[in-house]
């Protein structure tokens, strides 16, 4: 039997609150706000007021539109005026007392059939549903902030949740033009229940001084392509909020990934929530401002420590897609580039990679084809690495295999001049052990790059504890001068990006490997949800299983922490041979070439 939805009724008009009942009266649905602040009460219409003249400005509504959605959105002091509602949300703070006292009253108040659901997204949905008359009317709809722009809705449903209730407020969620991702019952649920642990592990990386709050944030928008850094996404969130949730996924999972960091409640008792408060990891130009000022912590510009070596000619070692992408990013800055391979054949093959990167350059007009020829001028393929004898940098890209570097930088060390910096490209083997196969470990430092290096603008500058000072100074002034952003961190497995990066990855596989959610609503929630580019096994399949496995099973060994286990699931699918796109199967099945 359908359940109609015309009139609702938000109860707590928050900032939550009063997007959702900006999307409910845009929507055409006659929307009851109910706050027991006169003050919240009009935020809430001012708000409206101020969201539906730009949308106005901008043509977006008409002005006769906008009068019937102010309209449809009244305000009131007490429960009582939902009534009439159909649906109830409530979006009180996220407390088992408020939100129980809330929907206990309500039962009470509004018709057997009307719809209650709760927006948590930290709280049990089915200990609040068992807590009131009728559980099987009770449900979760976790929207996502900001309401009116983020797509996602995630539909929360308990043991005692009748399917008529879940498919009204589903279509209701299509019908204002949310996308709605089913998920059962557990703390965080699809795109909290990841998010958080990937939050949480970079406020752990922050207090554990192993990177500054800037060079972990530019890493993850940098490196993964993500519309915020983590730090600056929790001071927006709310540090406290944030505490909260991964109170609860930890008090539901006892994964210590989950476990909140420390400073997360430091920040909380000390007041220092966020945005809202005007500081948490970072400081604001006043609370509520998203304007970031400098503070004790803010880095000195263009401080540098010590004098970097000069520079002039670079050697690449490698034959793969990531050697010649950084030969071709030297290249292009105006550095001779000498492309050593095994053979020469090798050589050759890597250097008309890079003239057919170049090639496609000219042909969306990004570069002219005089740019074009000079930059290829500029790169001499070798087979051999005594070609490296004069370079001032030598740049080792090749397989991800602790022996075959370790190999590679003993023929440096014999064949570079001295007074050359020797750098690995690893991201994920240990850059001391590559330093130890040479007589100067304190003149090899690690450059991460990403693929595609010529488009990827991160690069991770990995100091090991015998890297002097102007190695790392020459390292930073490089990246500078190839126009990457240079980040600074210690040399521990993964760095900063696949130390956040793959947990979360391996988490999003426990969750299907628990069935509790499907490849395809785990990927929307993520991209609609958290902002990302790509979805958790999109991302897998691309990288490759193998790759990840690899990187998973590094971290673990690593920090020995048993969250960072592999799920077997990821094992299983790369013993069977199912590695991704680059084998036609995944997560995924693939078209062949």
């Amino acid at each position: 039997m359908d359940i109609p939805l015309h009139t609702i009724a938000v109860v707590g008009l928050g900032t939550m609150g009063t997007g959702i009942a900006e999307v409910l009266a845009r929507g055409g649905r006659e929307v009851i706000g109910i706050d027991v602040s006169a003050d919240a009460a009009a935020r809430a219409v001012a708000a409206l007021e101020s969201s539906t003249a730009r949308a106005v400005r901008r043509e977006r509504l008409t002005g006769q539109e906008r009068l019937d959605v102010l309209a449809r959105f009244r305000t009131y002091s007490d429960l009582q005026a939902a009534a009439e509602a159909d649906l109830v949300i409530e979006v009180v703070p996220e407390s088992y007392e408020t939100k129980q006292q809330v929907l206990r009253a309500l039962d009470g108040i509004v018709r057997p059939t009307t719809v209650l659901a709760t927006g948590t997204n930290a709280l049990s949905v089915t200990r609040l549903a068992a807590d009131t008359a009728h559980p099987e009317r009770v449900l979760g709809l976790h929207f996502f902030n900001p309401a009116p722009a983020m797509k996602l809705v995630e539909v929360v449903s308990s043991v005692l949740t009748a399917p008529t209730a879940v498919d009204a407020v589903t279509e209701l969620a299509r019908d204002l033009g949310k996308e709605p991702v089913a998920v059962g019952d557990r703390p965080g649920f699809v795109a909290d229940g990841l998010l958080f642990g990937y939050l949480n592990q970079a406020a752990a990386m922050y207090e554990a001084k192993y990177a500054s709050r800037e060079d972990i944030d530019a890493a993850m928008r940098l490196g993964c392509g993500l519309p915020m850094g983590p730090l600056a996404l929790l001071d927006l969130i709310g540090i406290d909020t944030a505490r909260t949730v991964l109170e609860a996924m930890y008090s539901a999972s006892r994964d210590r990934l989950h476990a909140p960091a420390p400073i997360l409640k430091q920040l909380s008792n000390a007041g220092l929530t966020g945005r809202k408060s005007g500081r948490g990891f970072y400081t604001y130009e006043e609370p509520g401002s998203a304007d970031v000022v400098r503070d004790a912590l803010t880095p000195l510009d263009g401080t540098q420590l010590a004098t970097a070596r000069t520079v002039t000619s670079v050697g690449v070692a490698g034959s793969g897609t990531m050697a010649s992408g950084i030969a071709e990013v030297f290249a292009k800055a105006g550095y001779d580039v000498v492309l050593a391979a095994r053979s020469p054949e090798k050589a050759d093959a890597a250097k008309a990679r890079v003239a057919k990167s170049l090639a496609r350059s000219v042909d969306k007009g990004r570069m002219t084809a005089a740019a074009r020829d000079e930059t290829l001028a500029r790169i001499a393929p070798a087979g051999s690495l005594d070609a490296f004898a004069e370079v001032d940098l030598a740049v080792e890209a090749v397989a991800e295999d602790l022996e075959v570097k370790q190999q590679l930088f003993e023929t440096l060390d014999k064949v570079c001049k001295q007074g050359a910096v020797l750098a690995t490209t690893t991201s994920s083997l240990p850059v001391i052990a590559c330093a130890r196969a040479t007589s100067r470990p304190q003149d090899v430092v690690g450059m991460h790059f990403f693929n595609p290096a010529p488009a990827m603008k991160l690069v991770e500058v990995v100091r090991t504890v015998l890297t002097t000072d102007d190695i790392h100074a020459t390292a930073r002034e490089v990246c500078t001068k190839v126009r990457k952003h240079p980040v600074d961190c210690g040399d521990r497995a993964g760095f900063i990006v696949n130390a956040l990066l793959f947990p979360y990855l391996n988490n999003a596989v426990k969750m299907v490997q628990e069935h509790y959610a499907t490849l395809d609503d785990i990927d929307a929630a993520m991209k609609l949800g958290g902002g990302y580019p790509m979805g958790p096994f999109e991302l897998l399949d691309v990288v490759g299983l193998d790759v990840s496995l690899a990187i998973e099973r590094v971290l673990h060994r690593e920090f020995r922490d048993p969250g960072l286990a592999p799920a077997p699931l990821l094992e299983h699918l790369v013993a069977a041979g199912c590695l991704g796109r680059k084998t036609g199967r995944g997560f995924r099945e693939y078209a062949r070439r």
